[in-house]
């Protein structure tokens, strides 16, 4: 064996080298060539070469792996791609479906809001700025169009005319179909009782929307319905006067006169009878944040009333027509909030004798702005409190009427002696010229009851004073003159009180009110300290601090001890201030009660809730807002004035107020303003007044011949014969036009208000009775045509004529140099006030006589009228005796009337039980007088009975069957068709029938 033979065998079976070399796998050399002149070098040879292997493993492993991931990557990359391009395929096409639907959508949406007519569109951006942004922000349709142009009758000329609506055709609106901004989340509904819970589900663009609205509806009575939408969550301000008196009777489901539907968000309150829509909302179109609350409701005709206190006509317009009510010190102008916010409106459904009528009241004291529009519909916009609306259904007007006066306060009966003239001026300036004024008008026999006097009477028109210098002798006038002869005094009340009195503590009013911490305060709980007549600044009493009877009550008291007045008048109690806000300071900037998001009513970005008044950060007791009592603030004077006086006077209160609110008939009455001296203000007048009877206060009247500027002689004249129509008839104006008491103007003047006048007092005690009426029962004194006379289409569009109760018609001459009237008589017979001329009314207009003397009045068949003798007062006009006038078609036609009676100035004398009252009826040939309530001993004679429209004299007439009438003792009128009774001497009370009731008859005998 050879040298090598033998090396490679030991190295063969050596472990170690055979750990080193694999020669099994060893490819890069030869075995036969391997030759290692030691093992050491073999080693480190075998060694290296082990390494080299490896690191070509290594390689060739790296390699291998990197194609791999090459190819990999580049699958991976493909497989991405081909991904991408699958979604992006997809989502193309989901895309283009996506906006597929969207422009369907919006086509749709384009096509809806398109589809509604201008005049059904509701405003989704009444707030300022109006833009296309912030429409569709809002999810609203924007389509702007100009105004359009709408037929009216005029009732000058009884002609059809064009005009432009006042306020522009919402330019953004609601899509009812597919806005949804409160979504009901929960209904339920038991015994009467309905809740239905709202939710928000879009912001309405207005801040701090009220995320769950909380509905609840209550069936009252079977023509009454209460409707109140509220913070779900958490309290809002709800008007705290007057107290309401909600009736809590069990309503009966077979006779009540509406049915509630709930029908796609649409909540719906129908009459059962003829299925008309009396209230009808849309609840998903409802905004209802902090200070802005908007609600639409469809009107069940255009024929609506009320909504004031407004220079408007009587019917309202529907054609874009805003409503603003925030009480403010404004003369009366059009288009304008003045003195008094009443948001009730009547609305007549059906134009026929049914006449179904249905009333809607809105208790919310805040400022707001009722907006109409023809579809016809009405849009409430509020800036605070909560909605509580009240629904009437009559069926009637007058009853719907009554229905929310016996909510609100039934109006109270005024004293006897405030029916007569009212005589005053702002400018007598002097005592001396008062008692001339006065004189000269006694001396031509003009009936005064009443003298007046303004703030320059006082001493630096400081309140409860008089000034002792220009009107010394005034309580001797008062006491020795007015009191001795019947007649009264009234003076002026400014709520506003004098803060710059000196020396300090020399002015009680003041001093007094800082004692009980009475005043306003200022929103850092200082006292508000504005100006108005006062010298240098003013302060007002908080008629809501529990201290205010008392303050009010001392001063009116101590002020008695001083003069001797007997009623109050109550001005500037808006409250009216001649700085707007705080005397120097203003009022706060950047606050959201000055400055909210929406002012209603303001057109001009200067003016501002602040102007001409307090501000509304102003603080009254218990930290309350002055932005939510503003508009209650004459109402609460007038009812803490109603105290002081029957305190002070232990008489029935008599208060004039210029600012009223819902309730003040109960406590109060009203004239209606600084209205200017022209003809257009006498006619509008008459609107003004109906409005009020309206609202629950009766006893209302404008400044006969105006109040602004200087009036004419034939201006005042026929203003005479309109006024002594008036329930409240005064003759006022300012200090720098000349004087118009009516011995001032001339013997034209004097003869026309002479006249007018004493046909009024004639006819007090028929004037009396209706007041006592609507003191029982709610309702009208001096009411429209259309109440009397519902089938009459023509009557509910006349504004320029009205009724005295049923029975008597009053149509002045309204324009100057008027010779004729044209007067509208619907359909029965009338007979003219002067010579019982006979008119057949046929539902036309007749042309009468415009006379100097006689004012234009007329009497309606079927009454019975009591009237007296007429006197210079009231007082001595109440001791005449008594006739009935008795108004037939014919001598065999039937008749009907009342007569109240009491003392005139007591108390709660109704209440109490001290009063007369008596019924009157014709039937068959016969007087029935029967007494149904004496509870007043008086002496009470019938002494006369006048029968008009009598054609044929009686053979005989005789007193309960057994004693005839000396045939001398009455006279008929073959011309005037008219039969006078004298000598009656018919006691209707004496102390032997104290305790029975009287049953009187007088029958007439045709039979020749």
């Amino acid at each position: 064996m050879s040298y090598s033979q033998f090396q490679h065998q030991k190295f063969q079976n050596d472990p170690e080298f055979e750990s080193i070399l694999d020669l099994d796998n060893v490819e890069l050399f030869n075995r036969d060539t391997l030759y290692y002149p030691n093992q050491k070098s073999l080693l480190n040879f075998l060694n290296k070469q082990r390494l080299q292997n490896q690191n070509v493993r290594k390689k060739l492993t790296q390699i291998l792996l990197g194609l791999i991931i090459l190819f990999s990557s580049i699958l991976l990359i493909f497989s991405i791609i081909g991904f991408i391009r699958y979604y992006q395929n997809v989502q193309n096409d989901s895309i283009k479906l996506l906006d597929e639907q969207i422009w369907a959508n919006k086509m749709q949406s384009l096509e809806q809001c398109q589809s509604i007519e201008p005049a059904e569109r509701i405003d989704c951006n009444p707030d300022p700025p109006i833009s296309k942004e912030i429409c569709e922000q809002r999810g609203c349709c924007w389509n702007p169009i100009d105004r359009i142009y709408s037929e009216f009758l005029s009732l000058d000329t009884k002609k059809s005319e064009t005009s432009l609506p006042p306020i522009n055709i919402p330019f953004c609106y609601f899509n009812p179909i597919d806005y949804n901004g409160y979504k009901i989340v929960e209904n339920q509904s038991e015994n009467g009782y309905y809740f239905i819970h709202l939710k928000r589900m879009r912001p309405s663009g207005f801040p701090n929307d009220i995320p769950h609205v909380q509905l609840e509806i209550y069936e009252l009575t079977d023509e009454i319905l209460r409707i109140k939408f509220t913070d779900l969550h958490n309290p809002r301000f709800e008007v705290p006067i007057p107290k309401l008196n909600i009736p809590t009777q069990m309503v009966d489901d077979s006779t009540k006169l509406y049915s509630i539907e709930l029908k796609d968000s649409n909540l719906i309150i129908k009459r059962r009878s003829n299925g008309q829509s009396i209230f009808n909302v849309n609840l998903q179109l409802l905004i209802y944040s902090d200070q802005f609350i908007q609600l639409t409701t469809g009107l069940p005709s255009e024929f609506i009333y009320g909504i004031g206190e407004h220079r408007e006509p009587f019917r309202k317009s529907t054609n874009w027509k805003r409503y603003t009510l925030f009480n403010r010190d404004q003369y009366p102008i059009s288009d304008s909030s003045l003195y008094g916010s009443h948001p009730f409106y009547l609305s007549v459904e059906e134009l026929n004798d049914k006449q179904p009528a249905s009333g809607v009241f809105l208790f919310n004291s805040n400022a707001m702005d009722i907006i109409t529009q023809p579809s016809p519909a009405i849009t409430f916009r509020t800036i605070g409190g909560i909605l509580d609306f009240f629904l009437f259904l009559g069926p009637k007007p007058e009853q719907v009427v009554q229905q929310y006066h016996r909510l609100i306060g039934l109006p109270t009966i005024p004293p006897y002696w405030s029916l007569g003239f009212h005589l005053s001026r702002f400018g007598y300036r002097n005592l001396t010229n008062l008692m001339a004024t006065f004189n000269r008008n006694l001396e031509v026999e003009i009936p005064i009851d009443v003298q007046w006097t303004d703030i320059d009477m006082m001493t630096s028109a400081n309140d409860f004073t008089y000034d002792e210098k220009h009107f010394k002798g005034l309580p001797d006038f008062i006491d020795n003159v007015l009191h001795k002869n019947g007649m009264k005094f009234v003076p002026m009340f400014d709520p506003g009180i004098s803060a710059s009195e000196s020396p300090t503590g020399s002015y009680p009013p003041y001093d007094y009110g800082v004692e009980l911490d009475i005043f306003i305060k200022n929103s850092s709980k200082q006292i508000f300290i504005g100006k108005v007549w006062n010298r240098q600044s003013t302060v007002w009493p908080d008629f809501f601090h529990p201290n205010a009877t008392k303050y009010w009550t001392k001063m009116f008291s101590d002020y008695h001890r001083q003069i001797s007045f007997d009623g109050a008048w109550i001005d500037m109690n808006e409250p009216s201030n001649f700085v707007d806000g705080q005397l120097r300071f203003g009022c706060p900037r950047n606050n959201n009660f000055e400055l909210p998001p929406y002012t209603p009513g303001m057109t001009d970005d200067s003016l501002t809730l602040r102007h001409k008044t307090l501000c509304m950060t102003a603080r009254h007791y218990n930290d309350q807002l002055h932005y939510n009592l503003h508009n209650l603030y004459g109402l609460q004077e007038t009812i803490i004035t109603n105290k002081a006086l029957k305190t002070t006077l232990n008489k029935r209160p008599f208060i004039i107020s210029r600012s009223t609110a819902p309730g003040h008939g109960h406590f109060g009455h009203h004239w209606t303003g600084d209205i200017v001296s022209d003809w257009s203000s006498m006619r509008w007048s008459i609107s003004s007044i109906l409005n009020f009877n309206l609202f629950g206060i009766p006893m209302v009247g404008a400044d006969i011949c105006g109040f602004n500027g200087n009036t004419t002689e034939e201006l005042c004249a026929r203003w005479h014969q309109l006024g002594a129509f008036y329930t409240f008839a005064r003759n006022h104006n300012t200090d720098d036009a000349i004087d118009q008491d009516p011995a001032a103007l001339g013997p034209y003047v004097i003869q026309a208000a002479k006249y007018a006048l004493l046909v009024r007092y004639a006819h007090l005690p028929y004037l009396y009775t209706l007041f006592y009426n609507v003191h029982q029962n709610g309702g009208t004194v001096l009411r429209p045509l259309f109440f009397e006379f519902p089938g009459d289409q023509n009557s509910y569009k006349i504004d320029t004529q009205f009724m005295w109760g049923s029975s008597m018609m009053i149509a002045p001459a309204l324009l100057p140099n008027q010779k004729k009237i044209d007067v509208y008589f619907p359909k029965g017979t009338w007979y003219f006030i002067s010579d019982y001329q006979r008119i057949e009314g046929r539902g036309e207009f007749i042309s009468m006589p415009a006379l100097p003397t006689y004012p234009s009045v007329y009497y309606r068949s079927g009454s019975i009228i009591p009237i007296q003798k007429p006197n210079i007062t009231t007082e001595s006009t109440r001791q005449e005796p008594f006739s009935l006038l008795i108004v037939l078609e014919n001598e065999q036609s039937d008749a009907i009337g009342s007569l109240f009676m009491d003392s005139g100035d007591d108390i709660d004398s109704v209440e109490l039980g001290h009063y007369n009252l008596y019924d009157f009826k014709v039937k068959d040939q016969k007087l029935s007088i029967e007494s149904k309530h004496l509870g007043y001993q008086t002496k009470l004679i019938i002494d006369e009975i006048i029968l008009v429209g009598f054609y044929r004299k009686p053979k005989s007439i005789s007193i309960d069957d057994n004693k005839k009438i000396d045939p001398s003792n009455f006279k008929y009128d073959k011309i005037r068709h008219t039969l006078t009774i004298n000598n009656l001497q018919l006691s209707l009370y004496t102390k032997q029938n104290l305790m029975k009731k009287i049953s009187n008859q007088i029958y007439w005998n045709l039979l020749s």
